[in-house]
């Protein structure tokens, strides 16, 4: 990304650091702190827990799912995208800031919890849609790649610096009293009412301000070129135009809906990964945030390596060979309790306050850091496989159905999962509905053809 003008080197920049403004509520709301907490402090029971954190999951996926395809279209259509941006800001400020409110025991902390992450998951996501939709107005098409690696890289970085923060100085184990750093918590927060868990959420909120604003700045916005009224109108004819599209290539179609099945299986897998880790293992705040570091780490090299595979033995064999490893390793974790592993092993339970003191612990430390190591590469090759799937000229309007593709059934994977451990009363039952997806969606692709 080198430019010789430094306005527009600091136009990149700020457009870069949008990653790294929005991943740590991903990071510490969705999976590592919050989520584990709602589970295990605010709900009457696990099982119940990820139950009800499936059920709003579910419901912002689905409302994505319904308005994110033709937001994407009225984003090409309108040009200009930062006002756009600045309005699902409101919201999603309003929603992380009201997950402090939510100390166990009061009697509004759940139905709060609940709206808070739905809202704040759909604002997050638009805003992050006409983000992207920015990227291919900043720099020439064959730089395109760079960027936007760019910008993963920082919302990595964005999502470990925030995890650090509040598991090093923020959130602190109710029977010790200390951070993970062996620190007494910031600002006099009550280890327990959970009020480092609770403080992810405005965390979030200031986060996003401060690395938000050199977008808002320094980043050159597109031209506005029609009204609102007019921009939904034609967005709707770009959307029904790259939909018919898709028949004249049914390796497209075939890719796409593959990418539907296993995709709606990772958001799943890293919605419940934390909350499964509490219930069935019973691990805090500590264990689960330095699982999320863990991740964090294995992800980052996962998708280095994933893309130098890619380019030699292309990008279908890294997809299938991630998702075979996706599924053993599922497969591994739902063989785990406090008490068992592969399902028939006994094992001695961790000791009280242990940090990953017993065989189930650190043998789901270990096949969590290898999903987290396949997660990279799979995402990053279902980007590239579309290049090499996409006619000449057309990558545009692929692209936009590629990210349809990973919305419209988001919600499905965890509507599946709390429908299952509502019947059971199993988290495990629950989380090997994720196998089926990712088996599912390997299945479909290996009848993708890929002329290379």
């Amino acid at each position: 990304m080198r430019q010789t003008d430094p306005t527009t080197r600091r136009g990149l920049v700020g457009w870069v650091l949008f990653d790294c403004a929005a991943q740590p509520f991903f990071t510490l709301v969705t999976t590592f702190v919050f989520a584990p907490f709602f589970a295990s402090s605010l709900a009457a029971t696990p099982a119940e827990g990820q139950t009800l954190w499936g059920y709003a999951t579910a419901a912002a996926g689905l409302m994505t799912a319904l308005l994110a395809p033709l937001m994407g279209s009225i984003a090409d259509a309108s040009g200009a995208r930062k006002l756009w941006i600045a309005a699902f800001a409101l919201p999603y400020l309003a929603a992380c800031l009201a997950l402090w409110f939510t100390a166990p025991g009061e009697p509004w902390s759940i139905a709060i919890a609940l709206s808070a992450f739905a809202i704040g998951t759909i604002a997050i996501e638009f805003a992050t849609l006409f983000n992207n939709a920015m990227m291919g107005d900043l720099v020439p098409k064959d730089r395109l790649g760079r960027l936007s690696g760019t910008g993963w890289a920082m919302g990595y970085a964005g999502g470990l610096a925030s995890l650090v923060l509040t598991l090093g100085f923020l959130a602190a184990s109710p029977e010790t009293g200390r951070t993970l750093l062996g620190f007494d918590p910031l600002f006099g927060l009550d280890p327990t009412t959970r009020a480092g868990d609770r403080a992810s959420g405005p965390l979030s909120a200031l986060w996003f301000l401060v690395f938000v604003l050199p977008l808002f700045l320094f980043t050159p916005d597109a031209p506005r070129r029609m009204g609102y009224a007019a921009a939904i109108r034609q967005g709707r004819a770009r959307l029904w135009q790259a939909l018919m599209e898709v028949r004249q290539a049914p390796n497209v179609g075939r890719f796409l809906i593959a990418n539907m099945i296993f995709a709606d299986g990772l958001v799943a897998l890293f919605a419940f990964g934390g909350i499964y880790a509490a219930g069935v293992l019973g691990w805090g705040t500590i264990q689960i945030g330095s699982f999320g570091i863990l991740l964090t780490i294995t992800g980052t090299a996962g998708a280095l390596i994933g893309g130098w595979l890619d380019d030699r033995i292309g990008a279908k064999p890294v997809i299938l060979g991630a998702l075979a490893g996706l599924i053993l390793c599922g497969l591994g974790i739902v063989s785990i309790d406090r008490d068992t592993i592969l399902f028939v092993l006994d094992v001695t339970p961790a000791p009280a306050g242990a940090l990953f003191g017993s065989a189930a612990d650190l043998m789901f430390l270990g096949l969590g850091a290898v999903i987290g190591a396949m997660a990279g590469p799979l995402q990053a090759s279902a980007r590239s496989l579309l290049v090499h799937l996409s006619p000449p000229g057309r990558g545009g309007a692929y692209f936009g159905l590629f990210a349809l593709s990973g919305k419209v059934t988001s919600f499905l994977a965890p509507l599946s999962v709390a429908l299952v451990t509502a019947a059971t009363g199993s988290q495990a039952a629950g989380m090997a509905v994720i196998l089926v997806f990712f088996t599912a969606g390997a299945l479909v692709l290996s009848g993708v053809r890929v002329n290379r």
